[in-house]
């Protein structure tokens, strides 16, 4: 959220991951107007509550998806977005009482490359680059939530399907998987797991094999349904 003064008392900020290089990223905008200019922060901004009258301004998925849109340059509908928190504590925005709503979004690898390099943006590991201390606003506790309700939902192969590509190999799910706990997972036990969502129907066979080093060409899967963005959460905000 960038105005320098007034600013609306509500806004939407932005949990953005990506598993790249077995590593989960986070993106993250350089901000270019006070207050913390030049500091790293979330994608976020204003939510447009119109005028009160004839203009009934914009709802907050509305909101999310033009952020997501403006900082990723993808259609809103191309990713999975789904609604976090809220954040009122008094004090958070030093311009007055602003309440953000944040959300968390999952980006499949190869819409990394649509995205491309652009201006005062950056991925950063969680892990290894994430300037904790010196995030904008409360930055650093929306983006801890939001990783915590990454790992909390790990196990669920639809939020790992949003990381990995649309066809992947048993080895490439497991690897998101690690990169989100920031461990190596036990592959007997990933497999016996991944066998049950063959017998649910969740995942099916999918055409060709992929070729990884020297070893054996390794059967792809792709999931029998998937929908990004989910749109049964679509009715939140």
């Amino acid at each position: 959220m960038d105005p320098a003064v007034s600013p609306s008392p509500v806004a939407v900020d932005l949990v953005v991951f990506a598993v790249t290089d077995g590593d989960l990223k986070v993106l993250l905008v350089r901000r270019q107007a006070p207050p913390f200019r030049g500091t790293w922060a979330l994608p976020g901004d204003a939510v447009d509550l119109g005028d009160m009258g004839r203009r009934s301004g914009e709802d907050l998925r509305a909101a999310a998806q033009r952020v997501f849109r403006t900082h990723t340059g993808l259609a809103r509908d191309s990713a999975w977005l789904q609604q976090l928190l809220a954040f009122g504590r008094s004090g958070r925005d030093p311009r007055g009482r602003v309440i953000t709503v944040a959300w968390w979004s999952l980006i499949r690898p190869e819409l990394l490359s649509l995205i491309g390099t652009r201006n005062q943006m950056e991925w950063f590991s969680i892990g290894e680059e994430v300037p904790w201390m010196r995030l904008a606003l409360d930055h650093a506790e929306i983006l801890a939530a939001g990783a915590d309700a990454l790992r909390a939902r790990v196990e669920q192969p639809d939020v790992l399907f949003e990381l990995v590509p649309q066809s992947f190999t048993v080895a490439e799910i497991q690897a998101a998987e690690s990169a989100i706990l920031d461990r190596t997972t036990d592959a007997r036990n990933f497999r016996r797991r991944f066998q049950r969502w063959i017998d649910a129907g969740l995942v099916e066979q999918a055409p060709g094999k992929r070729h990884l080093g020297r070893s054996r060409p390794a059967k792809v899967w792709r999931p029998t349904c998937r929908v990004p963005g989910h749109p049964e959460d679509r009715s939140a905000g």
